[in-house]
């Protein structure tokens, strides 16, 4: 009865990670799409100029922060700290000891994917990670435009603010007392 249990608990851990392969793949497919189709800095009007398709490389880290750092530091940088963040998600994912609901294990498998994807960009595209989803803002906090994001991206934004609300919300018990 424990080693069913044991391996229950495992296969729940495990199974989200699927959920990160695949959001690595989307990710990953869809840079290589926009690095295929459209020149860097050109864009492609998909609903009118609401929303386009653009390619562009962030050298930097989320609203171009850290541009500003000198080349080599910030390579370094924002190579070692985001591997750090994802390290220490995953451990803690995989290792603890609070029950984590199921919703709050496959919002961490999306998390880790959506990280991993920007990550496996700093690795192998030393101009920056690929961003190209463009949407018209209508200057609401003064950006007639949002700042141009990936798959990645809006998995890691998306996830982690429903990551974040699962653990302020109570859990009700399912029916049957499943989490």
């Amino acid at each position: 009865m424990v080693l069913n249990t044991a391996k229950r608990d495992i296969k729940s851990r495990l199974l989200p990670l699927v959920l990160s392969a695949g959001i690595i793949l989307a990710d990953q497919a869809a840079k290589l799409i926009v690095i295929l189709t459209v020149p860097i800095g050109r864009s492609v009007k998909v609903i009118g100029d609401f929303f386009r398709i653009i390619h562009v490389q962030n050298p930097a880290i989320a609203f171009s922060i850290g541009r500003g750092i000198e080349a080599g530091t910030r390579r370094t940088l924002f190579t070692l700290l985001p591997l750090i963040v994802i390290a220490l998600l995953f451990l803690y994912y995989l290792f603890t000891r609070d029950p984590l609901t199921r919703f709050q294990r496959w919002c961490f498998g999306a998390l880790v994917g959506g990280g991993i994807g920007n990550y496996v960009d700093r690795i192998f595209r030393p101009a920056g990670v690929v961003d190209f989803l463009d949407f018209k803002f209508y200057g609401i906090f003064g950006l007639e435009r949002w700042p141009t994001f990936n798959l990645a991206d809006a998995t890691v934004v998306v996830t982690g603010i429903m990551l974040f609300i699962s653990f302020l919300v109570p859990v009700r018990p399912a029916p049957g007392g499943a989490k």
